[in-house]
């Protein structure tokens, strides 16, 4: 999943924490990459409970990481939102290489 800020994609992570965070996004769960996170409106959404940005959506509920409380995500569905596109060829290329590698294969 790229940066949903400026759609870096997240490389093979060196040993520890990775860098990049999470957030939630108009109820959808994106990924923030470094240089992304210093900026400082990344519009990210709010608990509602503590007004923290750490917050994570899973199987239909948003959890806010700081303070616990957790709600039902809501579910919108907006004519300007356009459908999530399918992996685009150079996605599909990486990843076929990437099992190519880890499986040995040689094309």
């Amino acid at each position: 999943m790229p940066c949903f800020s400026c759609g870096a994609r997240q490389t093979d992570p060196v040993r520890g924490a990775s860098p990049w965070k999470r957030g939630v996004r108009g109820e959808t769960q994106v990924l923030i990459c470094p240089d992304c996170q210093r900026t400082h409106d990344l519009e990210l959404d709010r608990c509602s409970s503590c007004g923290s940005v750490a917050l994570i959506c899973r199987l239909g509920e948003v959890e806010c990481h700081s303070c616990g409380a957790v709600r039902p995500a809501r579910v919108e569905e907006r004519a300007d939102t356009p459908c999530a596109p399918g992996p685009s060829k150079e996605l599909s290329d990486e990843v076929e290489a990437a099992l190519n590698r880890v499986l040995g294969r040689v094309h």
